[in-house]
């Protein structure tokens, strides 16, 4: 008997490292970027209905596009053609990944809507096909899929896993408004032909690759980086208090997650982690303390 409704949850990632080559001819950046998913989630739902419709709940809900341009929408629409069915289901995302704030929300919400309308479709997508469709759908939604921790090469899409040896503590600190990913590759663009300087290709750093693999927040926090940093603060000048404010309180490190405009701090132990998030409250919108790593898109 085929089910009701399929619930599909999903991880939030930090970018621990991204390496960000020149703009290629496509317009779309070579990269080297560490996903590291982490214990904020997504959950959608599927449910068979007259015609495809979305809805959402929860934080900034408000936000979220409810037609077809929706990632979410999309993933229902790329798996029915390439199964020739009606994409006929209603979507209803509740929402509790920040909303356009570098922590690939939109790509998670994606992922988990591939995943359920899957399972509730009984197509039997191999899990080659559904990373395939995750690709074409966007340069995150594949690690959505799988979670843990993977290298991203290429655009992001083309997955390595990898190790972690140990959990780590995290605070993120949710800013006003969002920031558009487009806007700030163009932003890392332009500063970059302004200082002149050439971009190197972008490649894993090893140091940061051993520490995950130790478990280590220390050795972590010495070799996090975000090549996009510079550019969000360009566009958001304010990140930068939080993301001091967040080192007085005794994170490790402080880097912006992704495009932004959340910050991240690696916190060395959970009692820092809530020492951390204490000091933040009042600085920014919502802060939130999580874990990682954490499993990819699950039916649950």
């Amino acid at each position: 008997m085929k089910p009701v409704s399929v619930t599909v949850r999903v991880p939030a990632k930090v970018n621990v490292q991204l390496a960000v080559g020149a703009a290629r001819p496509d317009g779309f950046h070579d990269l080297a970027n560490v996903f590291l998913a982490v214990g904020l989630h997504d959950e959608v739902t599927v449910t068979p209905a007259d015609a495809l419709r979305v809805t959402c709940s929860g934080p900034d809900a408000d936000q979220v596009p409810l037609d077809r341009t929706n990632l979410a929408a999309r993933a229902a629409l790329a798996l029915a053609e390439r199964y020739g069915r009606d994409p006929a289901v209603h979507l209803h995302i509740a929402k509790d990944i920040p909303v356009a704030g570098g922590m690939a929300g939109g790509s998670a919400d994606g992922a988990a809507a591939l995943l359920a309308c899957d399972t509730l479709w009984g197509t039997g997508a191999s899990r080659a096909e559904l990373l395939d469709i995750c690709a074409e759908l966007g340069s995150d939604v594949p690690f959505s899929l799988v979670g843990g921790a993977a290298l991203g090469t290429g655009r992001g899409e083309k997955l390595t896993p990898l190790e972690v040896g140990g959990t780590f503590h995290w605070v993120f600190a949710l800013a006003d408004g969002g920031l558009s990913t487009p806007a700030v590759f163009r932003e890392f663009d332009r500063l970059a032909e302004e200082s002149g300087r050439e971009i190197p290709e972008p490649m894993p750093s090893d140091p940061l690759l051993a520490a995950l693999a130790k478990g280590d927040p220390h050795a972590l926090a010495a070799t996090v980086s975000n090549d996009l940093q510079p550019a969000a603060l360009s566009l958001r000048p304010s990140l930068a208090a939080t993301l001091a404010a967040g080192r007085e309180a005794g994170a490790l490190t402080a880097l912006v997650s992704g495009s932004g405009p959340t910050t991240a701090f690696l916190a060395p132990d959970a009692p820092s982690a809530t020492k951390i998030a204490e000091a933040l409250t009042g600085v920014c919108r919502t802060v939130r303390t999580t874990t990682a790593p954490a499993p990819g898109a699950t039916v649950v």
